[in-house]
């Protein structure tokens, strides 16, 4: 949290911000937050729709971190309460992960587009009103279901794939003048 931003970075890459408002309330984030990963097969539902499922001849699965690091204040366990915050603010803000700059911004759209398959932020039957947390971005939105979870396909899809055949496709014209015709 900086400047009352979080912001969430994979290979220097920002893939999240949230910007604190007034309707979040004054103790945002509520709790501590905390990185959890794991592996999981959602083979029924996350890889179009079910179409393609996990083949179990390639187990073990791992998922392997590097150079891992996790920046921000320590919070008591206990309490859930931080500590001396400080050292760490005062480090974080003189990174560059103080701010996102414009090329940085459209890496972040770039990787929302190649890897965001669901969010809550557009998930209207779960919240029909959008957490305060939220940014509705309309272009990223349209790519949404109303379930928050990435459209797989579907007609526009189809209509660009056609249209894209159709432009590869060169049209033969053939002239022909009947005056030109000779008998064999």
């Amino acid at each position: 949290m900086c400047n009352n931003h979080s912001r969430f970075w994979v290979d220097d890459v920002p893939i999240r911000e949230v910007i604190r408002n007034d309707a979040m309330g004054a103790d945002y984030p509520a709790k501590p937050m905390a990185l959890y990963a794991t592996i999981w097969d959602a083979s029924d539902w996350a890889t179009s729709g079910g179409k393609y499922k996990a083949n179990y001849k390639f187990a073990p699965f791992v998922a392997e971190f590097k150079s891992f690091s996790l920046d921000g204040c320590s919070v008591d366990p206990i309490q859930e309460v931080p500590m001396d915050c400080s050292d760490s603010v005062d480090f974080l803000e003189s990174q560059d992960y103080s701010s996102i700059n414009s090329h940085q911004r459209a890496a972040m759209r770039r990787f929302r587009q190649r890897f965001m398959y669901y969010s809550y932020c557009y998930d209207t039957l779960r919240y029909p009103e959008p957490l305060p947390e939220c940014v509705i971005v309309p272009a990223e939105k349209d790519r949404f279901k109303e379930t928050g979870r990435l459209k797989f396909g579907g007609t526009e899809a189809r209509e660009r794939r056609r249209n894209r055949r159709q432009q590869r496709r060169p049209e033969i014209e053939i002239e022909s003048d009947p005056d030109d015709r000779k008998l064999l």
